[in-house]
């Protein structure tokens, strides 16, 4: 994993802040005084201090003199400190929310040892130690809480800070961006010649901003372009829960596992043989169109595409340790993404989009893998009518989002639940298409015979009692009578 930096690249960053005139709100000096507690305090500090001095670290730096940053060398080593028998990086972890990355590096300078503390900055949250949130107001640690105006503008900053924008690996080498990145899959999937030299890579992934230049001269490497293009998700610390994870059960629920695995690719080089990898896991279903019996995969692929890459896209990185779940039962398959959805569940088909994730989704888009006109789930909707399945559902669980593809099932043996949500999402269908459900539309829908369109009637009066869909037109004969959504 990419932990750490060189001892190189530490000593310059050090002898650089030694030239600094005072400390900043995002750095601090300490000659010693390595008190567990106060280390976790400034973890807290200079993390969100960072953040709002849009800095992508902050640093905590032992063996200089505050004064005069004179180096003088330290005794402290924080692999031989325990808090409570605790090792004290795993104590520090424990005790701060969210998680954030921080890593202690001891390096020599002039022949005298110096330990480096350099911490990520705060993102979508302000970091938390011990229940408290800290800030640096010029060179003192204050409490959070304290400070309204820092507060604020630091939640104000936060809300305009994209997942994208953060950095899953610093101060790497052209060579190590080459090494990580899918740089190929990037060409091919855009439809463009691979360039010939390491040059013209790089610079088509740096316009991409896959890539940023940074102070050092080196490379910094976004979340945007690793949760594309990395060639192996783990090697990033940040993202390596990010995986795509699939599990298929034996039975219809989770006691049985028949197998499972984790994706490592990129979200938008490892798409296609992920999909490949799923579609082949479940069986094949009979379905009879225009009277001609077709075997057909038992979940319609184009669906399970569309409601896949809504899972990648429009998850909450936020959400930590969790990531996008395929859970593959005998009769369902189960799609699953951390973050709750930005637009209520049953309005999922007519709402306009809105991506949680902008740049990736725009990204997705431009190489055909998702559309940002919203018609994902109208596609997966009418996948599961075409192919004769029960309507998908579409439910919140906990801080997670949840789609649910049935297997086949015969009408007989839906619930009542099942049926209502299907004429439901058969209305929404055919309203956005301009259009309005009707008896015969929804016997067609279900494979109901002519003469049985009392079934259908049953149903619809249903879903109108359930208040999912009403009349059209309340004062229309029951013949001719048409339906809408409720809130059309």
């Amino acid at each position: 994993m990419i932990t750490s930096r060189s001892p190189e690249y530490l000593i310059s960053l050090v002898r650089e802040f030694c030239k600094l005139p005072n400390e900043t709100e995002w750095l601090e000096f300490k000659a010693d005084n390595p008190e567990a507690e106060a280390i976790g305090e400034y973890i807290s500090a200079l993390s969100n201090s960072a953040a709002l001095h849009n800095k992508v670290n902050g640093y905590l730096i032992w063996g200089i003199k505050d004064d005069t940053h004179e180096i003088i060398g330290t005794s402290f080593d924080p692999q031989s400190i325990k808090v409570g028998g605790e090792e004290l990086e795993n104590w520090l972890l424990r005790l701060l929310a969210p998680k954030i990355d921080f890593y202690f590096n001891r390096i020599t300078i002039d022949g005298m040892p110096v330990v480096v503390l350099e911490i990520d900055c705060a993102a979508r949250h302000p970091v938390q130690f011990k229940n408290l949130e800290y800030i640096r107001v010029g060179s003192y640690k204050k409490k959070l809480k304290d400070f309204p105006e820092k507060e604020r503008e630091l939640w104000r900053l936060f809300d305009k800070t994209p997942f994208e924008a953060g950095v899953a690996a610093h101060d790497i080498s052209t060579d190590d961006v080459l090494k990580f990145l899918d740089y190929p899959a990037y060409f091919d999937l855009l439809n463009q010649p691979l360039p010939d030299n390491k040059e013209g890579i790089i610079l088509a992934l740096a316009a991409e901003e896959f890539i940023l230049k940074n102070d050092a001269g080196k490379w910094n490497l976004t979340n945007y372009g690793a949760i594309l293009f990395a060639k192996n998700l783990s090697e990033f610390k940040s993202l390596s829960r990010k995986a795509v994870r699939v599990v298929v059960y034996k039975k219809s629920n989770k006691t049985e596992t028949e197998r499972e695995q984790v994706g490592s690719k990129g979200y938008a080089s490892g798409f296609k043989g992920l999909i490949g990898f799923v579609t082949n896991l479940y069986p094949e279903n009979e379905i009879i169109i225009k009277a001609i019996r077709n075997k057909v995969p038992t979940f319609p692929e184009l669906a399970v595409r569309e409601l896949i890459a809504n899972a990648l896209i429009h998850q909450d990185f936020s959400v930590t340790g969790a990531g996008p779940m395929v859970d593959i039962f005998p009769d369902r398959m189960e799609i699953t993404n951390p973050g709750e959805p930005l637009v209520q569940t049953d309005r999922f088909l007519d709402s306009p989009p809105r991506s949680r994730n902008e740049k990736i989704a725009a990204f997705m888009r431009r190489i055909g893998v998702c559309e940002e006109r919203g018609s994902g789930i109208d596609k997966v909707v009418f996948q599961t009518e075409l192919y004769q399945l029960p309507a998908p559902l579409f439910e919140v669980v906990g801080d997670n989002t949840r789609c649910t593809l049935f297997a086949p099932k015969q009408l007989r043996d839906m619930e009542k639940q099942d049926r209502t949500r299907a004429c439901y999402l058969h209305a929404c269908l055919k309203y956005v298409a301009r259009d309005f459900m009707t008896n015969a539309s929804l016997r067609e829908r279900f494979g109901i015979e002519d003469q049985n369109s009392a079934t259908a009637s049953r149903i619809i009066k249903d879903a109108i009692d359930e208040k999912l869909i009403k009349p059209n037109d309340p004062d229309t004969g029951t013949r001719w009578m048409k339906y809408v959504p409720f809130w059309a």
